[in-house]
């Protein structure tokens, strides 16, 4: 199995800042997540992919005294910035650890919970780590995932464009434009879809999967911008997108009025036990 990809979004302080907006993007989803797993104060949790910390500060705020989260990333920066926001949340101890999330290794150990919001499909080939997790856990390890959807928006935005409202045409070119990134990074934008099925093939119990889309709306837009912002270089490189177009797009997107705008993705949720 390949190790997992260096975040193709970048790790720098812009990075962190489009992070924090995607918590608040989030926030709802992700407290349903943690809901389902039903933490415990003094809880051992594992997150894959931990970032800047802003995962983290939910879980750390759910745990009490004894609990401790492990978060870890590939990204030596981002775990500094996770670190520093981690600080003084509470009774419950963050554990920063940089170690590819392909490679299972001691940190996983006596696991109650293993999570992770929006990072395995930077995983090529996510199912063979799933499987091998499986084998890692004790049983009845609580498992909770969030995998974001950027494919099936697209279907309503194309509709909507054909049928007098051509203005989300920015929305559209940049759900398009992360799509091909992915792709062409070996990165699967499409992991979420089939995530509930692989762990049932993997032999988990009691999957439970959720579908909804998230809000377009000011933060949504911002999001996209930083999005042209980080990886515009990588777009052009490619030919994804030239810059003459990527600076279209961010002009498009800074006009577009954000009232009332359809959602430009969704988001799954799934949650099971070993």
């Amino acid at each position: 199995m390949k190790s997992s990809q260096p975040y193709i979004l970048g790790d720098s302080q812009r990075a962190a800042r489009r992070l924090e907006v995607q918590d608040a993007h989030f926030a709802a989803v992700s407290e349903q997540l943690l809901d389902d797993l039903a933490l415990m104060p003094a809880d051992r949790v594992v997150e894959f992919g931990c970032g800047a910390g802003s995962f983290s500060k939910r879980v750390l705020r759910r745990l009490g005294e004894g609990g401790v989260l492990i978060g870890v990333d590939s990204s030596e920066g981002l775990l500094h910035q996770a670190k520093a926001l981690c600080e003084n949340l509470g009774p419950a101890r963050f554990e920063p650890v940089l170690a590819d999330i392909a490679k299972l290794g001691s940190w996983l150990e006596g696991a109650d919970v293993v999570t992770a919001r929006t990072m395995l499909h930077h995983i090529p080939m996510v199912e063979f780590l799933l499987g091998r997790l499986r084998a890692r856990l004790k049983p009845g390890t609580r498992i909770g995932f969030l995998e974001p959807d950027f494919r099936t928006p697209l279907g309503r935005l194309a509709y909507l464009e054909a049928t007098g409202r051509p203005e989300l045409a920015p929305l559209s070119m940049w759900g398009t434009a992360i799509n091909q990134l992915y792709l062409a990074n070996h990165i699967s934008p499409a992991v979420g879809a089939t995530l509930a099925q692989t762990l049932s093939m993997a032999g988990y119990r009691n999957v439970r999967s959720a579908w909804v889309e998230t809000r377009s709306d000011a933060l949504t837009v911002e999001n996209m911008l930083m999005f042209y912002d980080e990886v515009g270089p990588r777009l052009d490189s490619l030919g994804i997108m030239s810059f003459g177009e990527i600076a279209r797009q961010c002009r498009l997107l800074r006009e577009l009025p954000t009232e009332n705008l359809p959602p430009a993705w969704g988001i799954f949720r799934v949650a099971c036990e070993a």
